[in-house]
């Protein structure tokens, strides 16, 4: 499906009916990897339209030349996600810097934000980043990307790695990431914290972000839970599908209460 907002047309893809939720995949990849690891769990669940764009210059969706910042990324999100869900409340479900553009979104749309879960943030003034290393197998199997991204390094990782990762390699547009990753610090606003439910999840072997300025986040949202996930990187929700179902399931029971 497309959409066009501005000058960009978005691609993405939804399923079911209901409360939308718009789900925001990583960098370098496409919304392949977000559907793949956050399907299985909102599947589940009666009444909720599940929405993954192809966020600009990956996927699908072209990255026009007026696309020079974050925060023109930011701008047309924004617009896609007042497109899509018609000016209803919605979730709103982050994955690297999918979780800083979420995190940004629910700061300017708050009172359309629902519930905000942020899954190994991409965030300003990362620090206490740690060494990769591998937590299972032998660290010999897969390419250079999969062996620096996943530390649960098994052979049912490298399957998911080699069907809804690395394809979308040859899907990005590296002249338009650089262009746009050239003023990727979002613009701050001076506003209240997002006071809705919130979920913030990071992974302890996290090399790509760490998890110390995740945690820090428990103490900016009124209403977070902080899971800091053992024998996990930055590839999380595939490596510990199960806690993720979990921590999400109960977040969602948090946003069912709220309203």
């Amino acid at each position: 499906m497309e959409i066009r907002v501005g000058r960009v047309v978005v691609h993405y893809v939804e399923h079911g009916t209901g409360r939308p939720v718009l789900v925001l995949h990583g960098a370098g990849v496409d919304h392949h990897e977000a559907e793949a690891c956050f399907e299985p769990v909102f599947n589940g669940v009666v009444g909720l339209r599940r929405i993954y764009p192809d966020l600009p210059g990956m996927g699908l969706t072209i990255a026009p030349e007026s696309l020079r910042s974050a925060d023109d990324v930011l701008d047309t999100l924004l617009a896609f996600a007042e497109e899509v869900t018609g000016g209803t409340a919605f979730l709103l479900v982050g994955h690297s810097a999918g979780a800083y553009f979420a995190q940004a979104m629910a700061a300017r749309r708050p009172a359309q934000v629902a519930g905000l879960a942020l899954v190994c943030p991409l965030l300003p003034g990362l620090r206490d980043v740690p060494e990769h290393r591998v937590a299972t197998g032998s660290g010999e199997i897969g390419d250079d990307v999969f062996r620096s991204y996943f530390v649960v390094q098994t052979p049912e990782m490298l399957e998911r790695y080699e069907r809804y990762v690395a394809p979308a390699a040859a899907l990005v547009d590296e002249s338009a990431l650089e262009r746009i990753g050239e003023r990727w610090v979002l613009t701050p606003i001076r506003a209240p914290a997002f006071a809705g439910p919130t979920l913030v999840v990071a992974g302890r072997l996290d090399s790509t972000v760490g998890y110390a300025t995740a945690a820090d986040l428990v103490d900016h949202y009124p209403h977070a839970s902080l899971s800091v996930v053992d024998d996990a990187g930055h590839a999380l929700p595939h490596e510990k599908p199960e806690l993720l179902r979990a921590l999400l399931v109960e977040w969602l029971a948090r946003i069912e209460n709220s309203s």
